[in-house]
């Protein structure tokens, strides 16, 4: 049995409300906001009841425990959770695991570009332009996110570390995209005589 099937949760939600709590304290509703904040959301999907569904997990399992309930104004009361120790010691197992160990990951983009000879060169030229175009705006926002994140002073660099780790991932896949349409473009990328139905345009549709 490996440690990940041991793990009552073993998602990257689980492993981000673990982080939050590890700089303070907090309640369920504050973790999405500064999920949102932070741009995580981007990095797997933040709901309401995935979240409340992960912290109560987190508790039957010992990790995290209710500190105190709050209310502020007229707001609902809110239940806000901390590490357990054994918690804490389990979230810091999970993570020195994670940087150690490098994991099969299995982006869609990745599966799609094996591909890209199907589109022809003016095909895959249009579309790597595209989104590059893509990128280049998602960067924009990943770099002024990060600013804004520092300038308040209140969060220390350590703790969005991982907004740089994706603007530098943004960064090269852009350089990547502009070098392949380049290349294209120069005739640098050769491309294989069409065969029927594999170049989109050349013996039907791909």
């Amino acid at each position: 049995m490996t440690a990940s099937s041991r793990r009552p949760v073993s998602n990257a939600l689980g492993l981000a409300v673990l982080g939050l709590l590890l700089e303070s304290p907090s309640h369920p509703h504050a973790m999405a906001a500064t999920l949102r904040e932070r741009g995580m959301d981007r990095a797997f999907k933040v709901t309401t009841g995935s979240l409340y569904d992960v912290v109560r997990t987190l508790e039957k399992a010992g990790w995290i425990e209710a500190r105190e309930t709050v209310r502020v104004g007229a707001r609902p009361e809110r239940t806000v959770y901390r590490h357990t120790a054994v918690g804490l010691d389990e979230f810091v197992r999970w993570v020195d695991e994670l940087i150690r160990v490098p994991a099969d990951e299995y982006p869609k983009f990745l599966s799609a570009v094996s591909y890209l000879g199907a589109l022809g060169p003016d095909g895959a030229s249009a579309a790597l332009r595209e989104r590059a175009v893509r990128v280049r705006a998602r960067l924009a926002e990943a770099r002024q996110r990060h600013r804004e994140v520092l300038d308040t002073g209140q969060v220390p660099r350590l703790f969005v570390v991982e907004v740089e780790y994706g603007v530098r991932m943004l960064e090269a896949e852009l350089g990547w995209l502009e070098e392949i349409v380049d290349d294209i473009a120069a005739g640098r990328l050769a491309w294989p005589e069409p065969t029927s139905g594999w170049v989109r345009g050349e013996g039907g549709e791909a």
